[in-house]
């Protein structure tokens, strides 16, 4: 299992030929004030890692910088909050591994205020095969490699993103049945309770 897939990009750009690129009839004002209205909200996921392994889970964010990525079966559980991500087996009672949030292409979709007109690095928006699509990239370690967005365009909707690696190697992360506006307690998002929890069974 890869859960770090879902947080963790590597060096080097990518631009696949077989795609077919135009202008995207919205802009990056319109994907903010959609990410902005996504206050709360849930939906199933399933990634696709480089090597061709398939998982599938249930996502659930709670903005700001809260979410929480459920893999079926006996997997890895992913938790952002309090400012830090935790990559938790489930297997196993040892200590998470933990990043900062501000440090993992999460902060683009779970900051209070998106605004990515401003935001650095960030690629004006085009179509890719029926979808409009952003690239992201750290300016300052531009190493570190990009983050691609996937919105369908009426109604707007993030349908999936990829991680980008400097071979030109892919993790999908495909996403639908959203429920937005959803009731989610938490201590779904807490890291410590997580913690707790499982140094109590």
């Amino acid at each position: 299992m890869k859960p770090w897939a879902i947080l963790c990009c590597v060096a080097g750009a990518y631009a696949s030929t077989a795609q077919m690129l135009w202008a995207a009839p919205l802009s990056l004002a319109d994907i903010s004030r959609y990410l902005n209205g996504l206050t709360a909200a849930s939906a199933d996921f399933t990634q696709i890692n480089a090597d061709g392994s398939v998982e599938t889970g249930r996502l659930y964010l709670r903005k700001p910088g809260r979410a929480r990525f459920e893999y079926d079966g006996d997997q890895a559980l992913v938790i952002a909050g309090g400012g830090e991500v935790a990559i938790f087996d489930k297997k196993s009672n040892t200590a998470p591994q933990q990043f900062p949030l501000a440090r993992t292409p999460l902060r683009l979709v779970l900051a209070a205020n998106i605004d990515l007109t401003a935001e650095p690095g960030v690629s004006d928006l085009r179509m890719v095969d029926g979808l409009g699509m952003i690239e992201a990239v750290d300016p300052s370690h531009p190493e570190q490699g990009m983050l691609q967005l996937y919105f369908d365009v009426s109604p707007v909707s993030l349908q999936q993103w990829s991680l980008v690696d400097g071979g030109g190697g892919q993790t999908r992360v495909l996403l639908k049945n959203w429920e937005i506006g959803t009731d989610l307690g938490d201590t779904m998002f807490s890291i410590p309770f997580e913690v707790m929890q499982r140094e109590s069974d």
